[in-house]
């Protein structure tokens, strides 16, 4: 039986969960073939996050991640998978500085990709911002915990909320946003206690990454759990191994050609019938004339 989406996946089903429905699966997705894969298998909803700055580009952090290559990628994730909630990230600067800056740009993300809803990565000062795009219609994931953008002022990728205060503040900052209108809130990297009181203490959907068991959905890389990187953060599931088998088929290219099986006979294209013949002989001619 398909297990392929065959509707479109709203709010509402995010406001259903929250109200017990079953758990939401998310993955981050940068790609159109890779989202059509994923609405396929009937993934419900997809990050275009930030961390392709990481798993497609290379860059040790997320910070040299562009407005226009998120745009870019946003939308084709969006064509991919029309009928899942897409999630498309803003990258660093690009909603800083000033709230009619932040808004401008976001504006701009939801124009050009047409993604249902945008993250961003929330301290207490965003709060205005997420005021502005809450009254515009704008759907806004709010970013809490463990914030890649801010691994500079944190020193690293480090779990968060772990002392009673950090986890006040992380309860905090749940509820001004929620206050504040974010649709929904993501925490990275927090204890599973931590997270439990986030989603007891507000009534919007709560999305987990790396924040334990108790939270509305569940996000992670996608590449971290299908063995495209070469060390996977402690909450990532193994849920297979695309790297093996992608290397057998590189080396058995090369082997290919280096044997001589690639290209055969089988491979070519052919000229229209007759047409062989007239080309040979006009390049005789071409010859004769020439010397």
């Amino acid at each position: 039986m398909s297990s392929a989406l065959t509707r479109k996946i709203t709010f509402n089903d995010l406001r259903r969960v929250r109200d017990g429905g079953p758990k939401l699966a998310m993955l981050t997705c940068y790609d159109f073939t890779t989202a059509q894969l994923m609405q396929r298998a009937g993934v419900p909803a997809l990050l275009v996050g930030d961390s392709a700055g990481n798993v497609l580009l290379g860059h040790p952090t997320t910070l040299p991640v562009s407005l226009a290559f998120m745009i870019e990628i946003a939308a084709a994730v969006r064509r991919g998978a029309p009928l899942a909630l897409v999630a498309a990230d803003m990258p660093f600067g690009s909603y800083h500085g000033s709230v009619s800056r932040g808004v401008r740009n976001v504006v701009r993300m939801v124009q050009r990709t047409g993604c249902d809803c945008v993250k961003l990565e929330v301290a207490e000062a965003h709060l205005d911002l997420v005021r502005e795009l809450a009254s515009a219609g704008v759907a806004v994931i709010a970013h809490l915990g463990l914030r890649p953008q801010a691994v500079g002022l944190v020193g690293g990728y480090r779990t968060q909320g772990r002392t009673a205060r950090d986890a006040h503040e992380i309860v905090a900052l749940s509820l001004q946003m929620q206050r504040a209108g974010a649709a929904v809130l993501l925490l990275e990297a927090v204890p599973a206690q931590v997270a439990k009181v986030v989603v007891d203490s507000t009534n919007i959907p709560v999305i987990g990454c790396g924040a334990g068991a108790y939270c509305h959905g569940y996000v992670f890389v996608t590449h971290d759990a299908v063995g495209l990187t070469p060390a996977q953060p402690r909450f990532v599931p193994k849920l297979g191994d695309l790297a093996t088998p992608a290397l057998a088929a590189f080396e058995e290219y090369v082997r290919q050609i280096g044997g001589g099986q690639y290209p055969g006979p089988e491979h070519d294209y052919e000229m229209l019938p007759g047409e062989l013949a007239k080309f040979l002989h006009a390049g005789k001619r071409t010859t004769v004339l020439e010397s």
